[in-house]
Formats: C-alpha cells, sequence, structure tokens
C-alpha cells in the first residue's frame, strides 16, 4: 500500500493498517528517539515515545498530507519531536525515585546526616560571597583549574587570581567556623 491509502485506512479505523505501520517503521524509529533520549531516559521512554508517535498517528491522521512528503517522513519527524519534549520534561526533574536514591548502611547514616548538613552548610558559604570570589572558588576546587589557566579565563594576573583565593577561603573558614 502506499502512503495514501495507509493514511486513508488509519483514518477509517483499520487497525490492520497501523499494525502495518507498526511493524515496517517501529525499527527506524528505535535510533532517532533513542539518541534523542539516551542521557537521561530508559529504556522505556524509548518505547513509550515511540508508542505516542503511533498514537499520534492514529488520532491525527489528517494532520499528514502525502502531498507534502512521505508517511516515513512525516513519523520521523513527529517521533524526533515527542522525543524532544519527554527529553526536555524527564531533564527538568530533579528527583530521583526513592529506589534510585543512595541510602547508605544503617551505622553511616549518622555520618551521612552529618556530611550532608557540612555540604550545605559550604553550599551557602560559597553562594554568600561575591560573584568574583565564588568563581575563583568554584574554578579552582570544582573544576581543578590551575591558577593560570584562572587567570587566563577571567582576564586578570596570577598573583590576583592567588590573592583572591587565598582572602575567599578565609572568608569560607571564618564563615563556617
Amino acid at each position: 500500500m502506499n502512503d495514501r491509502k495507509i493514511a486513508a485506512a488509519i483514518k477509517q479505523g483499520n487497525e490492520a493498517a497501523i499494525t502495518q505501520v507498526i511493524n515496517k517503521y517501529s525499527r527506524l524509529l528505535w535510533p532517532i528517539v533513542s539518541a534523542i533520549l539516551s542521557k537521561v531516559g530508559s529504556v522505556e521512554d524509548v518505547e513509550e515515545c515511540i508508542a505516542d508517535t503511533f498514537i499520534f498517528l492514529w488520532q491525527n491522521t489528517d494532520k499528514f498530507d502525502p502531498e507534502r512528503g512521505k508517511l516515513k517522513t512525516w513519523l520521523c519527524i513527529v517521533a524526533r519531536s515527542k522525543a524532544t519534549d519527554l527529553y526536555r520534561k524527564l531533564s527538568r526533574q530533579d528527583e530521583l525515585p526513592l529506589d534510585l536514591l543512595p541510602c547508605p548502611a544503617a551505622g553511616d547514616l549518622t555520618e551521612h546526616l552529618v556530611k550532608e548538613e557540612q555540604r550545605q552548610a559550604l553550599g551557602k558559604a560559597i553562594n554568600s560571597l561575591s560573584e568574583r570570589e565564588r568563581e575563583l572558588i568554584l574554578r579552582r576546587y570544582c573544576y581543578g583549574q590551575k591558577p593560570g589557566a584562572i587567570a587566563e579565563a577571567m582576564d586578570m594576573p596570577v598573583k590576583q587570581v592567588n590573592n583572591g583565593l587565598y582572602h575567599a577561603k578565609r572568608k569560607l573558614r571564618d564563615r563556617l567556623s
């Protein structure tokens, strides 16, 4: 069947036609969707996105125009769009399901809570620094940049970077004690 006949059959509710489309194009859509969702989604997310693409075809057959292009191309565009939407949704989620959260051993729970409190206090102290001091600290101790690289990136002398780091660390020490 050509694209026009398939679209007409799907529009009439012919399940055999949609099954034929699913069998024919599922393997084509998989790499498109999985390439977009590979960093944030699971295999189930990829499967769901591909299924959503075929459901969209089933419910919106009138949006496919055989005069403008092939069904194969249209499905790829819809799948890419659905995958992009799902990527945005998944990457905005900051919460992990409870079964994926790291759980310390019972004896380490107190130590874990203390470390978490210290980490939060350090974060607050760093955020209380000036923007320049915060950038110096983050570049040096989070990103591991050497003072020379920091000086070049921030367009300042190396001596000024070292002095800024010294003063920022001193402020952090005072605020944390």
